[in-house]
């Protein structure tokens, strides 16, 4: 049989041919594509652009959860690489009440697991009473195991003897701990409790500082806010505060220190920087680095600082993204180095 003048069998043997061709073309693209996602190993600041007061927490199930101040919400990201926050799962776990005491300015979440079930601790104020005297520390509630299951519960207000901010929970030593930001007058300090329960501190709270360096003040306020605890590898345990205010671009990290058999409540104990541990760098175009939080590698060798930071020079808190990088420790201290450029490239976790 003849098709415009062709052999059949030979016609057939042609379109067999381009279609192996096809095929593995396709195929070798995908290989290609494949080995260039697995090659990426490289990322580079920001991981969020739009993510004031960062908090990271790795979970025994290997993933991470991770949270950012949104205003308006509590939005809960999951992921099993932190530095991939843009492609991550998420949910809107939360939204504040029209009117009460946590109906508007929602800042600086964190997530913890506590006792086999998870609290989201967050500060927020009165929309109708909105300002520092109505703005204090409170928390949700999850009995589920997932928290991305929708079953958050609003337990009200940790009961601090002050109105404040950007509350903070630690074990150590077999005790869970609270920290959070009092306003007390033109200033914010550093305050600590132990914890009779995930939603009860003891009183009263000690106080661990009020702010003192030129650093620790910007104009007619004078911050220190966002503590995070940090135990150090050798005979030390840190807190690691944010000082001066998130408009000013001289926003960073001081250091307070203490002997690990301290006793962390006790004002005495502890010895604070009269230098900032981390602070903007101009020459990377990094300003108003602050209100870090501290996670591991997956595999739990290496230590990271999460934090936010501008691109430009402002005196605006706005433009605040999410970065990361990671941190070595020198005689016991950790050791944070510069935040780096946008253009820096950095290894995964």
């Amino acid at each position: 049989m003849k098709i415009a003048g062709c052999n059949f069998k030979h016609l057939l043997k042609t379109y067999a041919v381009w279609i192996t061709i096809v095929i593995l073309a396709v195929s070798c693209a995908s290989k290609k594509d494949k080995t260039s996602e697995r090659d990426q190993v490289y990322f580079t600041n920001p991981i969020f652009d739009e993510g004031p007061d960062p908090f990271v927490y790795l979970h025994s199930d290997g993933f991470y959860y991770c949270m950012v101040t949104r205003g308006d919400r509590l939005t809960l990201w999951k992921t099993n690489n932190f530095t991939q926050l843009r492609t991550a799962e998420s949910k809107d776990i939360w939204f504040p009440p029209e009117a009460g005491p946590n109906s508007c300015c929602i800042w600086a979440p964190e997530i913890h697991y506590i006792n086999d079930e998870w609290y989201v601790y967050y500060s927020a104020c009165d929309a109708n009473n909105a300002g520092d005297h109505s703005r204090y520390v409170f928390v949700l509630h999850n009995k589920s195991t997932d928290p991305m299951v929708d079953s958050w519960e609003d337990l009200g207000k940790i009961d601090t003897e002050f109105p404040g901010i950007d509350g903070n929970v630690f074990h150590y030593k077999n005790d869970l701990y609270f920290m959070y930001s009092p306003y007390i007058g033109n200033q914010s300090g550093i305050m600590i409790a132990k914890m009779k329960s995930p939603v009860e501190i003891e009183t009263p709270a000690t106080l661990l500082g009020l702010p003192l360096h030129d650093w620790e003040k910007t104009g007619d306020r004078e911050i220190m806010e966002g503590p995070q605890f940090l135990e150090g590898p050798e005979d030390k345990i840190f807190i690691i505060y944010s000082a001066g205010a998130c408009w000013d671009d001289n926003y960073g990290l001081g250091l307070l220190s203490a002997d690990k058999d301290a006793n962390l409540l006790d004002s005495s104990s502890w010895s604070r920087s009269d230098h900032q541990v981390f602070e903007q760098c101009q020459d990377s175009s990094v300003f108003g680095p602050g209100h870090n939080c501290f996670t591991k590698s997956p595999d739990g060798k290496d230590d990271w600082i999460v934090y936010h930071a501008k691109a430009a020079s402002s005196d605006q808190c706005a433009g605040r993204s999410t970065r990361a990088q990671k941190f070595t420790w020198f005689k016991g201290e950790p050791k944070f180095g510069k935040p780096y450029s946008t253009k820096t490239k950095l290894s995964f976790p």
